[in-house]
């Protein structure tokens, strides 16, 4: 699974050699394919041409940005024209009309929660700016009804694993953008071993100095995206582009 990959595609490379080593029956990609200025041109269509060779796909909060009407501030929207006018708008379209949700066999795939991709499963967003574990009776009470052995999402750039009941509750990480001080990119594995599920989270290296370059160079957007990809704290990026909690 991969999930947030933002516009990065030095990031999404170094990703996608290591999971083709694990030659996996099924890719799954969780959404916010676009939104970010280290090369996303090229990561969109490395991501088109997962989707054509049969990935499972989900829209992000990001991906609905490109709805019209779809950005608030001033940044936002000098960041979409930007985009518009340097990624092939045919991809965009593309992104902008995947589904909310997705299903493959007993497994269920979106980017927040079922119901929004601005929400999150796993944690929810505190006032005071950060994220904190959702209660377990309000976990319980969203996935019960998924009827699904294995549910899987993104959003919060924060992998982790959870059971409820008999449900395996999975966050993919993000392959941009990270969070935890750790800049180096992310993607899960789920294997089904004799009836059971296993979960491995896998963090990649790969050049974060030809992305901050091809950012510093190709776009207005430079200096944040140097931030956000040398700290490996989305908090460092502070450029306005990405709006609400981390996305």
């Amino acid at each position: 699974m991969i999930s947030d990959v933002h516009g990065n595609a030095f990031a999404l490379e170094a990703v996608l050699r290591e999971v083709r080593r694990h030659s996996p029956d099924l890719i799954v990609n969780l959404g916010d394919q676009v939104e970010g200025s280290a090369d996303p041109a090229r990561a969109l269509m490395l991501q088109a041409e997962l989707a054509a060779a049969g990935t499972l796909e989900v829209r992000g909060n990001n991906e609905e940005k490109l709805w019209p009407g779809g950005r608030r501030s001033p940044l936002s929207m000098s960041y979409g024209a930007w985009l518009a006018a340097n990624t092939d708008p045919a991809l965009l379209a593309r992104v902008a009309a995947l589904p909310l949700t997705a299903r493959s066999g007993d497994l269920l795939a979106f980017h927040g929660t079922p119901q929004s991709a601005w929400d999150s499963l796993l944690w929810e967003w505190d006032a005071g700016g950060y994220y904190r574990a959702r209660d377990p009776r309000s976990l319980r009470a969203q996935v019960e009804p998924l009827n699904a052995a294995v549910v899987v999402c993104g959003h919060t750039h924060r992998p982790g694993v959870t059971r409820v009941g008999d449900t395996l509750v999975v966050n993919a990480g993000a392959v941009s953008d990270q969070v935890d001080g750790d800049p180096r990119a992310r993607w899960t594995q789920l294997d089904r071993v004799n009836g059971h599920w296993a979960v491995t989270f896998h963090a990649v290296p790969y050049d974060i100095d030809a992305a901050v370059t091809w950012a510093a160079t190709h776009t207005p957007f430079g200096d944040g995206e140097a931030s956000i990809l040398r700290t490996g704290t989305m908090d460092a990026r502070g450029d306005g582009v990405w709006e609400g909690p981390p996305s």
